[in-house]
C-alpha cells in the first residue's frame, strides 16, 4: 500500500476562491442547447421551453458564469438573427458544425435561463467574420439601460431590464485555421485591441478577454500571446486558455497525469503575460480565463467525422460518455485551476449538456449526471475561503507523456472555521494510505468524506444505467489529535469537509 503525508497550513495562502472557476460554456454545438436546455413540449419544459429537470441539475452542479453562445460557432454568428419575434427569425447555416442554426434561443431568452440557475453571463462576440461595429451594436443592445435605438429594440423584444453583462470575449481561437476568418498573431491582436478600446469607450469597467493559443500544442503557442497581448495589453483584462485531455492507445497512467500539463500551460501563459506587462512598465497583472477545459475524445471525432451535404437541426455531435477514470481527471484538473487561483481568475468547463458535458438530456425523456459531474458539483459546494498551498511527500511514477508524476495529488481550502481537502489517486492498482496533518487549520471534526472509485475505472452513466457510477462515503476517513488519516483506492478522486 503507497503512503503519503500532507502538511497543510492555513498560513499557506496562494489566493481566495475565485467563484468564477466554476463556470461552464454553452455554445449553439448539437444538442446542447436545443433538447438540452431548451425543448419546448418536454413534460418538464417551463413557459419558455426550457427543460427544469436540466435546471435542477445545473443549480446542484455549481456552475456560476457560463461563456454563450461560442465557441467556434460565434465566428459565423450575426446576433442579430436571435432576436425579436420566433417567427421572424431566420435559419442559418453554422459551418462551425455543419449544422442548421434556428435561432429560438437567443440572448433574450437565455438570460431568462441564466436567471433561473443564477449563473453569470460570459459573452462571446464575433471577431472572426465580424468586427467592431456589430461588437459594439450589440454591447448596445445587452447593457444599455434605455433611450437609444438598441436598447429601446431590447425594451420593445420584451427585455425592459438591461443584462448588464460583464465579461465579454473579443472572439474565439482566432488562431485555429478550423475557424471562420482566422487570423496571424498580428492581424488578431490589432482588431482584438480596436475591439476592446472601442467597448470601454461605452463602458469603462467591462472585463474583455483576449484569445490566446487554442492549445499548448499549436505551434505558435507562446509566441501568439506575446504578440496579441503586444496590440491589446492595455485594454483587456483576460487572456483565454483552452485545453482537452483524453486516453492515448490505453496509456492511463499518463491520461491521470494530465494536470501536469495543465500545470505547464498556466506557467507558459503567465510568464508570457507578465513579460509584455514589464515590457509595457505596466502595473496590471494580466489574468487567465481557462474558458475550455475537460476531457474530450477529439481524436475519435476528427476519425470519424465527415462533412456532408446534409444540413440538420441539432445533431447528435461530441456526446462522448465519460468513465470513472475521466471523472478523476477532470476532479485534477478543477484541482489544478484552484491551486492557481491567483491568475486564474475564470474557468469554464466545455461543455454543460450533452456535447462533452456533465449533464445528458433524452429527447422527450429523461435528464442524468455524467460521472464527471460530481467532482465539479461537490468541489464546487465546498471550496470556498482562500486556497492553501499543501506539502505532499509521496511516492511518483514515470509517464511516457508527462515525464514523473505524484501518485498523490491535493489541494485545499480554508474558510471562516472550515476547511475542505480535494485529493485523487494515480495509482492504478494500489490503495493509497494518507495522513493530512490538519492542525494548522484547527480542524477537529470530519463533516463528510466521499470518494469516487469503481472497481471498473471504464464504468460510465448511461441511458440504461443512470446512477452507475455515483460518488460514496469514505468511512476510512478519520481524524484524531489533528491527523486526518484516509484511504484512497486506486484511480480516484476524494473530498472531504472539515471543522
Amino acid at each position: 500500500m503507497p503512503h503519503a503525508h500532507i502538511e497543510l497550513d492555513k498560513r499557506a495562502v496562494i489566493a481566495p476562491v475565485r467563484r468564477r472557476t466554476f463556470g461552464a460554456f454553452v455554445e449553439h454545438l448539437g444538442r446542447c442547447v436545443y433538447t438540452g436546455l431548451y425543448e419546448p413540449g418536454h413534460p418538464t419544459a417551463n413557459e419558455d421551453g426550457f427543460r427544469m429537470d436540466v435546471v435542477e441539475l445545473v443549480r446542484e452542479l455549481g456552475s456560476t458564469t457560463i461563456r454563450y453562445p461560442g465557441g467556434n460557432f460565434v465566428s459565423g454568428f450575426r446576433w442579430e438573427d436571435s432576436i425579436g419575434p420566433r417567427d421572424k427569425r431566420p435559419v442559418r447555416r453554422d459551418l462551425a458544425w455543419h449544422s442548421l442554426e434556428p435561432n429560438q434561443v437567443g440572448l433574450d431568452e437565455f438570460a431568462k435561463w441564466l436567471k433561473l440557475t443564477g449563473s453569470e453571463l460570459m459573452l462571446a462576440v464575433n471577431l472572426g467574420t465580424r468586427g467592431i461595429l456589430p461588437a459594439l451594436d450589440l454591447l448596445e443592445y445587452a447593457n444599455h439601460p434605455s433611450g437609444t435605438a438598441l436598447s429601446d429594440l431590447r425594451i420593445a423584444n420584451g427585455t425592459p431590464q438591461p443584462h448588464n453583462v460583464r465579461m465579454w470575449c473579443l472572439g474565439n481561437e482566432m488562431d485555429g485555421p478550423w475557424q471562420e476568418g482566422f487570423m496571424t498573431a498580428d492581424d488578431y491582436g490589432k482588431i482584438a485591441a480596436r475591439t476592446a478600446a472601442a467597448m470601454k469607450m461605452a463602458d469603462k469597467d467591462l472585463e474583455l478577454v483576449v484569445c490566446g493559443s487554442s492549445g499548448s500544442a499549436m505551434p505558435t503557442f507562446g509566441e501568439w500571446e506575446r504578440t496579441v497581448l503586444e496590440h491589446s495589453y492595455d485594454h483587456v483584462d483576460y487572456v483565454s486558455c483552452h485545453a482537452y485531455y483524453q486516453e492515448f492507445d490505453g496509456d492511463l497512467g499518463s491520461f491521470l497525469a494530465s494536470a501536469l500539463d495543465m500545470d505547464y500551460f498556466i506557467d507558459t501563459v503567465v510568464a508570457t503575460t507578465d513579460h509584455v506587462g514589464y515590457k509595457k512598465r505596466s502595473k496590471k497583472k494580466m489574468q487567465l480565463s481557462f474558458d475550455e477545459w475537460n476531457v474530450w475524445y477529439l481524436k475519435e471525432h476528427q476519425e470519424t467525422a465527415r462533412v456532408n451535404d446534409e444540413w440538420t437541426y441539432a445533431p447528435r455531435l461530441l456526446e462522448d460518455v465519460y468513465s470513472v477514470a475521466d471523472a478523476v481527471v477532470v476532479g485534477n484538473l478543477l484541482m489544478t485551476l484552484l491551486k492557481h487561483s491567483d491568475r486564474v481568475g475564470s474557468a469554464s468547463l466545455a461543455q454543460l449538456v450533452n456535447v462533452i458535458a456533465p449533464i445528458m438530456t433524452e429527447p422527450g425523456g429523461p435528464a442524468w449526471r455524467q460521472t464527471t459531474f460530481f467532482p465539479f458539483s461537490i468541489t464546487s459546494r465546498l471550496a470556498s475561503g482562500e486556497v492553501i498551498r499543501p506539502v505532499i511527500e509521496a511516492p511518483t511514477y514515470d509517464t511516457a507523456r508527462h515525464g514523473e508524476a505524484s501518485v498523490i495529488d491535493a489541494i485545499a481550502t480554508v474558510d471562516d472555521g472550515r476547511a475542505a481537502v480535494f485529493l485523487v489517486n494515480r495509482d492504478l492498482k494500489e490503495t493509497a494510505q494518507v495522513t493530512i496533518d490538519v492542525r494548522g487549520l484547527g480542524s477537529t471534526r470530519i463533516i463528510e468524506a466521499v470518494t469516487l472509485a469503481d472497481a471498473d475505472v471504464y464504468a460510465k452513466n448511461t441511458l440504461a444505467e443512470q446512477d452507475r457510477v455515483t460518488p460514496a462515503a469514505n468511512a476510512s476517513a478519520a481524524l484524531a489529535d489533528g491527523i486526518l488519516t484516509i484511504e484512497l483506492p486506486p484511480v480516484s478522486w476524494t473530498a472531504a469537509a472539515l471543522s
